[in-house]
């Protein structure tokens, strides 16, 4: 198993992941045990019972996301052996590193991972979004969610700490030092070429638009979740996010955020299809 996981460019995590015969995505439950440091698999099998009740509560079939199977195990030597597993969904793996260990460092990374791997695939099977036809309208959706996860983003650094304003514009220079590899936003305004007085989102398409949702969505969660507390924390919290945000990009093969092209002001796009309704 080792020499699989020797790809800079992947996380473990997609390192170990695998594919059926009817092209669904999957972690074996024993890989993925290994990968967060449980020595005894009997000790993960409640980590998945806890993901299997969460998934219940979710509203979502639990066979959809958690199934038994056999998994090829290295006994060492070069050497496998069948034994008893479970497949696992990306959403059960998310489901499960958030029931794990939270002190171990393998864990928090997994945490990430999954957080943004699988708000990437909600949105892309959003139903709303699936019915979207054109960039424009995309730009629309998503500049609304941005819009509003904004707003739960300042509340949860506020939580944190962060209450100046001139505090909240450093800590959001944070996040985006991460996406946008070590560019805050004054960085980014120059690389693509807008104005001082030009609103960075609005001049973002729907890719560009969607990698900043994943960044504000999930440095929300992670501030609330893990209870941070002071401006230095929630602002390494915030890059520490858009950093994985950005491994996350480079790991699916797509284009750096620093690197998209810039569009048309979505307030003039707002306007037309305002017109249009009118």
């Amino acid at each position: 198993m080792e020499n699989k996981l020797n790809n800079p460019t992947q996380t473990i995590f997609e390192q170990i992941k695998e594919v059926d015969k009817d092209g669904y995505e999957f972690w074996g439950a024993r890989k993925l045990a290994k990968i967060l440091e449980y020595t005894d698999f009997r000790n993960f099998i409640s980590v998945i019972n806890k993901a299997k009740e969460a998934c219940k509560n979710s509203g979502q079939p639990v066979e959809n996301h958690i199934v038994e199977f056999n998994e090829m195990v290295s006994i060492g030597s070069g050497a496998e052996r069948s034994m008893p597993s479970v497949k696992l969904s990306r959403y059960a793996c998310y489901l499960i590193v958030q029931n794990a260990d939270p002190s171990k460092e393998i864990v928090a990374l997994g945490q990430t991972y999954f957080a943004v791997q699988t708000r990437l695939h909600e949105i892309q099977q959003m139903q709303t979004y699936q019915k979207l036809k054109t960039e424009e309208e995309k730009r629309l959706f998503l500049r609304k969610e941005m819009y509003e996860h904004n707003k739960l983003l300042a509340e949860a650094a506020k939580n944190a700490g962060v209450i100046e304003p001139i505090d909240y514009a450093i800590f959001q220079n944070h996040g985006y030092m991460g996406l946008y590899g070590g560019l805050d936003a004054k960085g980014i305004h120059s690389k693509k070429g807008l104005k001082k007085s030009e609103n960075i989102l609005d001049h973002m398409g729907s890719t560009e638009l969607a990698a900043n949702l994943f960044r504000a969505t999930q440095t929300e969660e992670k501030l609330n979740r893990e209870n941070i507390n002071g401006k230095q924390k929630a602002n390494k919290t915030h890059f520490e996010v858009g950093k994985k945000v950005r491994k996350t990009i480079e790991e699916l093969g797509g284009t750096m955020p620093e690197n998209l092209p810039i569009a048309e002001s979505i307030k003039k796009i707002g306007k037309k299809d305002n017109s249009k309704k009118n």
